[in-house]
C-alpha cells in the first residue's frame, strides 16, 4: 500500500496513494499505525480521498485498529475524504458509529487542537 506520512507536533496525517482499499493493502496500513502509536502519535488522522473502490467492509476493518491505538493513547483517529462508495460500506458494516469522521483534512486537525486544548486545561484543573 502506497501513502504519504505527515508529521507534525501534535498529529499525523496518513493520505493513501492508492485507488483501492483491499485485503492485500490493509495489512501494511495497520502496522503504519501500529509504527505512529509507537513513536508516540496519539492523533492520527487517515485520509481517503485518494480511494474510488472497497468492495468489501472486512476492508475498512482495519481502521479500527488505528481508532483502538489512539484511543487507548488517549487520542483521536479520525477519518477524512470519504467517497460514496466508501461512505455508504461504512454505514452498512456500522463503522460509521465507532469512527469519527470529517469531510475536510482542515476540520480533522481543528477536532485535534479543540482536543488538545481541553485536555491542557483539564490537566491544569486536576493539579490546581
Amino acid at each position: 500500500m502506497k501513502f504519504s506520512v505527515d508529521k507534525h507536533d501534535k498529529y499525523v496525517v496518513l493520505k493513501l496513494k492508492e485507488t483501492k482499499f483491499t485485503n492485500e493493502n490493509t495489512p501494511k496500513l495497520k502496522s503504519e499505525f501500529i509504527l505512529l502509536n509507537a513513536e508516540g502519535y496519539c492523533n492520527i488522522v487517515l485520509d481517503l480521498s485518494s480511494i474510488k473502490q472497497c468492495d468489501d467492509s472486512q476492508d475498512l476493518s482495519s481502521l479500527l485498529v488505528g481508532d483502538r491505538l489512539c484511543k487507548s493513547a488517549q487520542g483521536l483517529f479520525i477519518v477524512t475524504g470519504l467517497n460514496d462508495c466508501v461512505s455508504s460500506l461504512l454505514e452498512m458494516s456500522n463503522l460509521d458509529q465507532s469512527l469519527t469522521i470529517v469531510s475536510k483534512l482542515d476540520e480533522a486537525t481543528d477536532l485535534i487542537f479543540m482536543e488538545e486544548i481541553e485536555k491542557e486545561l483539564l490537566g491544569s484543573v486536576d493539579k490546581g
